[in-house]
């Protein structure tokens, strides 16, 4: 079975109010439909990162995202990820603030993931990004998990 690493944003989108933005609608529908759909098709997993940033906020939402990742196997954060991380850095792929990025993308890479799922197509999500930060891991001995939205992640299982 294939596994799947659910970064933060996919959490989050899963458990909020509905939002009265069309766009975030559509993306809160697709992930519900993916996690009562698909999920039983992967492993999934979080990391510790995922947990410490999804016990940030409004505490009401902070219980909906620890129930959901209570579910879940956390994979460890290792030196090698460490190692991984500081590399993705170092090469500029990730501005400072977006180091936790670069972390999530590491720590599913040591563990050998297959799919990383996120929202977050400005750092994570995002072709340029991917074939760079593609290029250090393998410089590094790691394949990239597959970074995608639910949307793409969904369907497809027919055809093989």
């Amino acid at each position: 079975m294939d596994s799947v690493y659910l970064e933060t944003t996919f959490i989050s989108y899963l458990v909020a109010r509905p939002s009265r933005d069309l766009i975030v609608a559509a993306h809160q529908q697709i992930t519900n439909e993916w996690w009562s759909q698909w999920r039983s098709g992967f492993d999934c997993y979080v990391s510790q990162m995922v947990i410490d940033e999804a016990s940030a906020g409004d505490p009401e939402e902070v219980r909906k995202r620890s129930e959901i990742i209570g579910q879940l196997r956390a994979l460890e954060a290792t030196q090698e990820a460490e190692e991984l991380t500081q590399a993705l850095l170092a090469r500029g792929i990730f501005p400072p603030k977006a180091a936790g990025d670069a972390a999530h993308i590491a720590i599913a890479a040591v563990n050998e993931i297959d799919f990383m799922l996120t929202w977050s197509c400005t750092h994570l999500a995002n072709a340029q990004v991917m074939r760079r930060v593609s290029k250090v891991c393998e410089g590094h001995g790691y394949n990239m998990p597959l970074i995608c939205t639910p949307e793409e992640l969904m369907g497809g299982q027919d055809d093989v």
